[in-house]
């Protein structure tokens, strides 16, 4: 697992949470409770990604890699539009 990993998981997890948010004002409860399961299993992945990295990488090893992660995600909205 990477940072590149635990930040794509975080990215999921923050859309299903807003999904499971809108849909309770939807009235969509069954809906929403699906979301929220899964916005947990995907905070939960970026968790071990990011106890991984914290045990395996030194700081400076981490801030590279960081910014590495932030950098393809900025790439991947920049095509998404």
């Amino acid at each position: 697992m990477s940072l590149d990993e635990a930040a794509r998981q975080l990215e999921l997890a923050a859309h299903d949470t807003q999904v499971a948010f809108d849909c309770i004002g939807l009235g969509e409860i069954e809906r929403a409770h699906t979301h929220t399961i899964t916005a947990r299993a995907a905070a939960d992945a970026a968790e071990v990604a990011l106890r991984i990295a914290l045990a395996d990488m030194s700081p400076e090893e981490a801030e590279r890699a960081g910014e590495t992660a932030m950098k393809r995600i900025e790439q991947e909205e920049g095509s998404r539009r």
